[in-house]
């Protein structure tokens, strides 16, 4: 178990490392375009690993499409597309800030669409990290929040849900015995994520030319591809198998910490003051919500 928590916090460096990478390919190459190319590479990856541990493609349940399917929709399309337009808005940092809100939407989630009870400390972390948030969003100034808040925040607020549909999706389309594996679920998923994305680029042909692509942009999206893409997915499926949802999600506090990090070392991103404020409450909002006496 301990390695699996450790591979989930290797999850949060890879994403934190993605905010970089979509960072510096989002404004050479259009969105669909950096997206579809981004899961292509991940399905070159996944698909020959699969075949090689399973020993065969996998016999996929008409469920398991359907799971898949929708995985694809809001995990890797709409949230790719409102991430990438966030990116070339508003600084990595920033953006990677707003991910404090994936486990508190996955909770929501849980509990308005199934029914899940919330207890009432798990209520009070979801205030705090709300407020933490609204601190960061703000830039330290609450009563401007309308504001100071534009389009790139409402873009990155929105990918927030849709991871929060995906991880919920996800743990659904794990459960059972008879279930698929996550690697296989992850492979067939990015497949439909390519192909869904796909459909976008040739309206996008015009929009770019790959010699004035830079070198640094084409290895930001073999990163997002491999690193972002491969790895992380698998390993954060395995851990909505094995750990639930809201556990699982909990590893999405450790996003934002990577990602102000690597956003301030590598892109030389400012660090204001109420977003270290603001990170701290939301984190602690997210853990206080998911926090239990047993574990």
């Amino acid at each position: 178990m301990n390695s699996l928590y450790f591979r989930l916090a290797g999850v949060a460096a890879l994403w934190g490392g993605t905010f970089i990478a979509g960072r510096i390919a989002a404004p050479e190459l259009p969105h669909f375009t950096v997206s579809a190319l981004r899961f292509w590479v991940a399905f070159a990856i996944l698909a020959p690993l699969l075949i090689a541990d399973e020993g065969r493609l996998p016999r996929l349940r008409p469920c398991d499409l359907g799971f898949t399917a929708l995985l694809a929709l809001f995990g890797l399309v709409f949230y790719n597309l409102l991430f990438l337009g966030a990116l070339e808005l508003i600084p990595a940092g920033r953006t990677a800030l707003v991910v404090a809100l994936n486990p508190i939407l996955t909770a929501l989630t849980m509990a308005l669409v199934f029914g899940e009870r919330l207890q009432r400390h798990r209520w009070a972390g979801i205030l705090f990290a709300l407020t933490g948030v609204w601190i960061v969003l703000s830039k330290g100034d609450p009563s401007l929040l309308l504001q100071r808040v534009g389009r790139g925040e409402w873009l990155m607020l929105g990918g927030a849900c849709c991871w929060a549909f995906y991880t919920v999706i996800g743990r659904y389309a794990l459960d059972g015995e008879a279930a698929a594996s996550p690697l296989a679920i992850t492979t067939i998923t990015t497949l439909w994520g390519a192909l869904m994305l796909s459909v976008g680029m040739p309206f996008e042909w015009e929009a770019w030319h790959a010699k004035e692509v830079s070198v640094a942009a084409w290895a930001s999206i073999v990163y997002l591809g491999a690193g972002g893409t491969a790895l992380a997915f698998v390993w954060y499926a395995e851990g909505l198998q094995r750990l639930g949802a809201a556990r699982t999600a909990v590893f999405n506090n450790l996003v934002p910490v990577f990602g102000v990090s690597f956003g301030t070392l590598l892109l030389g991103e400012s660090l204001l003051v109420s977003m270290w404020v603001g990170g701290f409450v939301a984190v602690a909002g997210v853990t206080l919500t998911n926090w239990s006496r047993s574990r």
